[in-house]
C-alpha cells in the first residue's frame, strides 16, 4: 500500500486552504494605524516641548500687539501714510468719478428757452466686457485682475451716470460683449464659414473656445453685464423728468463683437442675441424724435465680396426687409404717441357694426398708420458701424487719439484730407471701419428726414458732416465707456431733445432752430489715476528709507518689534541665567544644601552668597572641604570663577544696542551693524504700508 502524502511543495499542495486577504480591511486598518501614530507623535511633542513653545509664541503675540497699539506708534510716519493712502485711494476709487460726472450735468451746458423740459437721454458705446478672448496669452493671476479691475471702472462711471445724471433713455451702441461671437450656442451650427478665417493670434485658441466657451459660459457674461448696467439702472428707479412718460434702457443693437460681421455672422449666434436682448431694428419716439436703430453689422453682408458666390440672404434679410417697411414703421410708432400726448387710445379701434358678408372690406383693415403727407417727427438713425466717408476725412478737434493736423499759414478751414485725424476706411476679420458707401446712401434715403446719426465701433470721438448723397447728415461717433478700448479718456454721449408740437405732430419751434444738443462727458483717465499712485508711493518709499536712516543717527524709536527690548520694560519671563546640568547634578548628589533652586533660577554671583552656600557645605560635610576646593580650582581654571554651581548666561544680540529703549554703541563682538538696523527698518516700515494698502485696495475692489 503506496502512502500518499504532501509536504506543501508537490502537487498536492494544492489542497491547501487559500487565506482569503480582504483589502479594504488591511487599508483601513493602515489608515488607523498611521492615524494612532500620528496623534502618538504629536501627544509627545505636545507634552515634551510643543505646549511650552505654544505659551512663549502667545506671550510675543501680546507682546506684539501691545506694541502696535500704543499711541507712539499708532501715530508713527508709517502709519501717517497708510492714512494718506486711504484717502488717495478713496480718490482714485470713487471720488473722481463723482467729480467728473458731476461736472457734466445738464443744466452746465443745455442751452433751451425756459421753462423748456427736455428729454435727456446718453448714447454708451462700446463698454465690450474684456473676456477669454480679449488678451488669450495672459497668464492666470493678471487676467482676473484684469477683469476686476475694467468692470470696476465699468460699474463706478455707469453707477455715477445713472446716480447724478439720471436720464430719461439710455440707449447702448452695440459691442456689449467683446468675444460674444466667439462662444458656442446651445442650438444651430456653430461651426465658421469656409471664407471666415480666424487671425494667426487667435488660430490656437478657436479649439479651445468651442470646448470649454459655450452658451452658459454666454449666459454668465449676460449676468455681468446686468450687474453692471442693468441693476444701476433699476435701483435708480422709474421716474423719469419732468414731462416725460417714462424711463427707458435699450441694448438692442449688435456689434461686431456680439455677432461678428457681415459674410462672417452665425445665425445662431444672433437668434441668441435678439432672444436676450431684442430685434436690433426698431423703432422708438423719444422725446418727440423718432429713432431708428439699424442693425448694420448684419445689413453688410449684403455688399460682402462674398455675396456673389454664396447665399447670405439669411444674414442680411431681415434688415433689408426692415429698412423696406420702415417708413410705415415710423408713421405707426409716431401715431401711437401722438394719441398719447391727446389723452386718446394708443391701439387701433374697431366699430362695433353689422354689415352683410359681402359687403365687408377685407383689403384696408383699421391700422394706426396715417399713410403718407401727416406731419413727421425728425429721425435720428443709430448703427454700430459709422457711415462711409471719404479716406481721410477729419474728425474735429475732439479725437483724442489723433488731434487734427494745424493747416498752413492762410489756410482756412480743417486740413483735407487727414488721415491722422480720420477714422481709417479699412476692414478685416469680423470688422469693418465704415460702413459701404451704398449701404450707407440707401440707410439715408428709405429712412428719410435724418436730422443726425450716432454710432459706435472707433472706441474715440468723430464729428463731422456728410456729402450731399448721404443727406448731408451730421454723425458723432461715440467713445467707448471702457477704460480698456485703447483711448485713454472714456466717456459717453449726453443728448438733449427739445421738441414741442400740437396735436398734430408739428412742431412748435422755426424751422431753423435746433431740437437736439449734445455734450461729450468724459470719464476719469485711468492712466492718472495710477500715475499718482505710482507718484505717491515712490515718495512714500523715499520717506521711509530717510527715517530709516535717521533712527540709529538722531536714536529715534524702532519701529520694528525688539522682543528683547520689550521684556526689559515688563520683566523677563524666562531665567536669563541657567546651571550647567552636569554640575548641578553633582552638587545634588554630593548633598550640598547651599544650592537652592532660587540660586539656580537668578544665577546669584555675589562673593559672600558664595563664601555663605561654601560655609554651609563645610559644616554639613566636614572632612571634604579640601575636596571642594579642589573642585573650585577646576571651575577657576574654566572661567567659571568662584564658588557654586557654573552658569550660561543667555543674551540677546540686541542687549548691546538697547537697554530700557535708550540706544548706546555696540560693544566689540556684536554681529549687528548701524547698516542692519537701518534695513531692518527699512523693510519693517515698507512692509507696514504695504500690506495695509494692499488689503484696503482689495477691499475698495471687492465692494466695486
Amino acid at each position: 500500500m503506496t502512502s500518499h502524502y504532501s509536504s506543501g511543495y508537490g502537487p498536492a499542495s494544492h489542497h491547501r486552504p487559500q487565506r482569503h486577504i480582504d483589502h479594504d480591511s488591511s487599508f483601513f486598518d493602515d489608515c488607523l494605524g498611521f492615524l494612532a501614530k500620528s496623534t502618538r507623535s504629536f501627544w509627545s511633542f505636545w507634552t515634551a516641548r510643543g505646549r511650552h513653545m505654544a505659551f512663549q509664541s502667545s506671550v510675543n503675540m501680546l507682546r506684539q500687539l501691545r506694541h502696535n497699539l500704543s499711541w507712539r506708534r499708532l501715530l508713527s510716519l508709517p502709519h501717517l501714510l497708510v492714512v494718506i493712502w486711504m484717502i488717495i485711494l478713496l480718490w482714485g476709487e470713487r471720488w473722481v468719478y463723482h467729480t467728473k460726472v458731476e461736472s457734466c450735468h445738464w443744466s452746465s451746458w443745455e442751452k433751451w428757452p425756459p421753462g423748456a423740459q427736455p428729454h435727456r437721454l446718453i448714447l454708451v458705446a462700446d463698454p465690450q466686457l474684456i473676456d477669454p478672448h480679449s488678451y488669450p496669452g495672459r497668464p492666470w493671476p493678471l487676467n482676473p485682475l484684469t477683469y476686476m479691475v475694467v468692470d470696476n471702472y465699468l460699474r463706478r462711471s455707469y453707477y455715477q451716470l445713472q446716480e447724478q445724471l439720471r436720464p430719461d433713455t439710455v440707449f447702448f451702441l452695440g459691442d456689449l460683449f467683446d468675444g460674444g461671437r466667439e462662444w458656442k450656442t446651445a442650438q444651430g451650427d456653430f461651426k465658421d464659414p469656409e471664407w471666415g478665417q480666424h487671425p494667426k493670434s487667435e488660430q490656437q485658441y478657436v479649439k479651445q473656445w468651442n470646448k470649454k466657451y459655450g452658451h452658459d459660459y454666454w449666459l454668465q457674461e449676460y449676468e455681468r453685464f446686468e450687474d453692471i448696467f442693468l441693476d444701476p439702472w433699476i435701483e435708480a428707479g422709474d421716474a423719469a423728468g419732468p414731462g416725460q412718460s417714462g424711463r427707458k434702457l435699450i441694448a438692442s443693437l449688435p456689434g461686431n463683437h456680439d455677432l461678428g460681421f457681415g459674410a462672417e455672422i452665425k445665425l445662431p449666434v444672433r437668434n441668441r442675441f435678439e432672444a436676450f436682448f431684442g430685434d436690433g431694428n426698431r423703432v422708438d419716439v423719444i422725446g418727440n424724435h423718432t429713432f431708428v436703430s439699424v442693425d448694420t453689422v448684419s445689413l453688410s453682408a449684403r455688399s460682402s465680396e462674398h455675396a456673389s458666390q454664396h447665399d447670405l440672404e439669411a444674414i442680411y434679410y431681415p434688415t433689408k426687409v426692415f429698412l423696406d417697411e420702415v417708413q410705415t414703421t415710423k408713421r405707426r410708432a409716431v401715431e401711437k404717441e401722438l394719441r398719447h400726448l391727446r389723452g386718446e387710445t394708443e391701439g387701433v379701434l374697431l366699430n362695433h357694426t353689422i354689415e352683410e358678408t359681402g359687403k365687408v372690406k377685407l383689403n384696408k383693415p383699421p391700422a394706426l398708420d396715417p399713410g403718407p403727407g401727416k406731419a413727421e417727427l425728425p429721425s435720428i438713425l443709430l448703427t454700430h458701424v459709422p457711415l462711409y466717408r471719404p479716406p481721410g476725412t477729419p474728425c474735429g478737434p475732439m479725437r483724442e487719439h489723433w488731434p487734427p493736423t494745424k493747416p498752413s499759414k492762410g489756410q482756412e478751414g480743417p486740413v483735407i484730407p487727414d488721415h491722422r485725424n480720420a477714422i481709417s476706411v479699412s476692414g478685416g476679420y469680423q470688422y469693418q471701419n465704415v460702413l459701404n458707401e451704398g449701404d450707407s446712401v440707401d440707410l439715408i434715403k428709405k429712412i428719410g428726414n435724418v436730422v443726425h446719426a450716432f454710432s459706435g465701433d472707433d472706441h474715440d470721438y468723430c464729428e463731422l458732416k456728410h456729402d450731399a448723397r448721404q443727406g448731408n447728415v451730421p454723425e458723432i461717433t461715440v467713445k467707448s465707456i471702457s477704460m480698456a478700448m485703447g483711448v485713454p479718456t472714456p466717456g459717453f454721449l449726453m443728448v438733449s431733445l427739445y421738441n414741442p408740437v400740437d396735436g398734430e405732430g408739428k412742431s412748435l419751434l422755426s424751422e431753423e432752430t435746433p431740437t437736439l444738443q449734445t455734450h461729450l462727458c468724459l470719464l476719469p483717465r485711468i492712466g492718472g489715476v495710477f500715475g499718482r499712485y505710482v507718484t505717491f508711493g515712490l515718495f512714500g518709499i523715499v520717506l521711509l528709507a530717510v527715517r530709516a536712516c535717521l533712527v540709529p543717527v538722531l536714536k529715534l524709536e524702532r519701529f520694528a518689534f525688539d522682543e528683547h527690548e520689550e521684556s526689559h520694560k515688563t520683566g523677563s519671563v524666562l531665567p536669563v541665567f541657567k546651571a550647567k546640568i552636569e554640575d548641578y547634578d553633582e552638587y545634588a548628589m554630593a548633598g550640598v544644601a547651599g544650592f537652592s533652586a532660587s540660586r539656580f533660577m537668578h544665577g546669584s554671583h555675589g562673593q559672600s552668597r558664595g563664601r555663605s552656600g561654601s560655609g554651609a557645605a563645610s559644616a554639613s560635610t566636614g572632612g571634604k572641604k579640601k575636596q571642594y576646593k579642589d573642585k573650585d580650582a577646576h571651575r577657576s581654571k574654566w572661567g567659571w570663577g568662584g564658588r557654586g554651581p557654573p552658569k550660561i548666561e543667555i543674551r540677546s544680540d540686541e542687549d548691546e544696542y538697547s537697554t530700557g529703549g535708550k540706544w548706546r554703541p555696540a560693544s566689540r563682538g556684536s554681529k549687528k551693524t548701524t547698516l542692519q538696523v537701518v534695513l531692518t527698518e527699512m523693510w519693517t516700515t515698507t512692509w507696514r504700508v504695504a500690506w495695509m494698502v494692499v488689503l484696503f485696495w482689495v477691499w475698495l475692489a471687492r465692494r466695486g
